[in-house]
């Protein structure tokens, strides 16, 4: 069964493929549009935003997920927040944790999480979502190369390695957005053994 995913991000499409197994085939949206996806995410909240995403193409009448994620850093006030992927958009994501890090340097309190909201559209107009969120801290200089993003700055809650340390065996068991997409799969299945209800698209 193919669900077609709303990014043009091939980690996250490596990552959610892993965590979606052997029941769903995860293909990127770009498969289908052949162009680069341009969506303005102007959304008050990581749930707002991935509506977004899978409204802007639900024309398709093909099964999409979208996500959204990103950091909150409370000595920060919570920043970047929903604009953890458009902060100093243009840049290397190392220069973005520099920059988040000298933000931080007189900080004692380096508490802070991931939070991702997933989605899924059906193109009977049924929507179904899920949310997931990892509570760490931020460490104090960028290690491991692991990942994507903001990885090699967090710390997540019960280990003293960063993502971009750990890799993708633990991050796939811990992270936000393994949460979020395993409490989604579940629910897609829920839904399928209820309604039996295939989200086959035949092309």
């Amino acid at each position: 069964m193919k669900i077609y995913l709303v990014t043009g991000n091939k980690h996250k499409v490596g990552e959610i493929s892993a965590l979606a197994g052997n029941d769903w085939t995860i293909v990127p949206i770009t498969s289908v549009i052949n162009n680069k996806i341009e969506i303005e995410e102007k959304g008050d909240s990581f749930l707002q935003n991935a509506l977004i995403k899978v409204e802007s193409f639900k024309h398709l009448k093909i099964p999409l997920i979208a996500d959204d994620s990103g950091l909150e850093i409370d000595a920060l006030g919570g920043f970047p927040g929903i604009k953890s992927a458009r902060f100093m958009d243009g840049y290397p994501y190392t220069e973005r944790m520099e920059e988040l890090l000298t933000r931080l340097e007189s900080e004692e309190n380096r508490k802070a999480r991931f939070k991702c909201a997933a989605v899924y559209y059906h193109p009977t107009g049924v929507v179904l979502a899920a949310e997931g969120v990892v509570e760490g801290t931020i460490a104090f200089e960028i290690r491991g190369a692991r990942g994507f993003g903001y990885d090699p700055i967090f710390v997540p809650e019960g280990y003293n390695m960063t993502f971009g340390e750990l890799g993708e065996e633990v991050k796939s068991t811990i992270s936000h957005r393994a949460t979020a997409f395993k409490k989604l799969f579940s629910l897609l299945r829920l839904f399928f053994s209820s309604t039996n209800t295939t989200g086959h698209h035949r092309s």
